[in-house]
């Protein structure tokens, strides 16, 4: 008999530890060649273990939410095989071992030992079981089989209670009783049944009697939850990002009617290319503006005391997956036109929603958009994606009554498209002039987008 320790191997460079964020085994459970163990979250990616061998589980790293070094054991197995010297043999089981696989047997049987299995009811489990309400409406005396209890639909045995015999109720007043929590058997009546009449005098002196509407109080129980996994890294940077960057957020307001109307003709003619969202063309007229404003287009080292100006804009896409928040970047961003670009976000969008981001999709960023699309509000304060040192938030659309010339020296009242946009930046870097500059810079395009295409 041997023993197989799996190492966490390293998952990524630059990584020395990993969180463990799911476990696919329990001690005593066999494991097969290749079969997932766990899942293991780092700062880029979450990656799912598989076992290199055959055998017995008997030791784990830790509990969910742990952290394991890289090259530590993370799990160890009780292989089937025993070292004679030069060469490895199969060995048969041990006692304990036989034994662990017999109740490995036993949870997993198959179909014909399901159904040659015999039924034994216990003493826990006699008695009848509760049936559903129609049920309840046509008999009011619920009698147990001499089989012992039914299985509940759902194929498992649900809870079982007593045989009891039940007040006399039509199925109108039995569900309106069941609705308002009232138990049928303390509602008085000098009738043969429980009626309305006797449920609404239970109403109005029921409180004496220590009933209280199942509505009285709408507060759910506490619930505490780890931080965990996703959710935990995001903790992390967040407080990191708040704690070491000062930052500021600048506001404008922007027209983005003309800009509106071309995105319709884009997509009215699109063939069969992804449809436009807003996010692209931003995106152009980002990389249009970056050239002139390269300290927007960075990234700050703490320790070192260095800020280095990148050349290519690779820039990160705020998503929101079921996990929590996640940013994929586009690369070189720069070099694509608005339908690459549509195409590219819709693939990270769901790759990310999927869980299947490559780590080299999750980094590397040097500067961010963060949208929330149509749930977006007047103006955001977005947090700064550490170590970048700026990132851009558009808001949400709104159609208001604005002045504008009539061309003869006048004004008129027209319907216009506006939308605030936000951008953050880390003090330390970035002056709030470079900061208002470059917005400028980017109104310029978004107000007059035939710009966006033009060389």
């Amino acid at each position: 008999m041997a023993r197989f320790t799996f190492k966490l191997p390293d998952i990524g460079e630059g990584i020395s530890e990993a969180e463990i964020v799911a476990w696919h085994v329990a001690i005593g459970d066999r494991v097969e060649e290749d079969s997932p163990i766990a899942d293991m979250m780092t700062d880029k990616a979450t990656v799912e273990m598989e076992s290199p061998v055959t055998g017995f589980v008997v030791e784990l790293a830790g509990e969910v939410g742990d952290q394991v070094s890289i090259g530590a054991a993370l799990v160890v197995i009780e292989t089937d095989a025993v070292e004679t010297g030069d060469e490895v043999v199969a060995a048969p089981l041990t006692s304990a071992q036989a034994e662990t696989a017999e109740q490995y047997e036993a949870e997993n049987p198959g179909v014909e030992e399901v159904v040659d299995a015999p039924a034994s009811p216990t003493p826990a489990k006699a008695g009848a079981q509760l049936g559903d309400a129609g049920n309840e409406a046509q008999s009011d005396v619920t009698t147990t089989s001499p089989l012992g209890p039914r299985p509940s639909p759902g194929g498992s045995e649900g809870p079982v209670a007593v045989a009891k015999a039940h007040a006399l109720a039509s199925p109108a007043v039995r569900a309106r009783a069941r609705d308002l929590g009232i138990d049928l058997a303390s509602v008085k009546t000098d009738a043969d049944r429980v009626r309305h009449a006797d449920l609404d005098a239970y109403l109005r002196y029921g409180a004496g009697e220590g009933y209280h509407p199942p509505h009285a109080s709408r507060a759910r129980e506490d619930q505490p939850i780890k931080v965990m996994g996703m959710r935990r890294r995001i903790a992390e940077n967040m407080a990191a990002s708040k704690r070491a960057i000062p930052h500021f957020t600048y506001v404008d307001e922007i027209d983005v009617t003309a800009l509106e109307a071309m995105r319709a003709d884009l997509n009215a003619n699109r063939g069969g290319r992804p449809k436009l969202t807003m996010l692209p063309l931003m995106i152009v007229a980002i990389c249009k503006t970056i050239p002139d404003f390269p300290m927007l287009n960075a990234r700050y080292d703490d320790e070192a005391g260095v800020v280095t100006r990148h050349g290519a804009i690779h820039l990160g896409m705020a998503a929101q997956t079921d996990a929590g928040l996640t940013v994929p970047v586009i690369r070189d961003a720069q070099d694509r036109n608005v339908w690459q670009l549509a195409t590219e976000i819709t693939r990270l969008a769901e790759a990310a929603r999927a869980g299947k981001l490559a780590p080299s999709e999750m980094g590397g960023g040097t500067i961010t958009v963060t949208s929330l699309g149509p749930l977006g509000g007047i103006a955001t304060t977005p947090v700064i994606n550490r170590p970048e040192v700026a990132i851009i938030g558009p808001n949400k659309i709104v159609e208001r009554p604005v002045f504008r010339s009539d061309g003869r020296g006048g004004d008129e009242v027209v319907r216009a498209k506006l939308m605030n946009l936000s951008i953050s930046c880390d003090h330390r870097v970035v002056d709030g002039w470079d900061a208002a500059s470059f917005v400028q810079g980017l109104k310029k395009y978004l107000e007059t987008p035939v710009l966006l295409f033009a060389d």
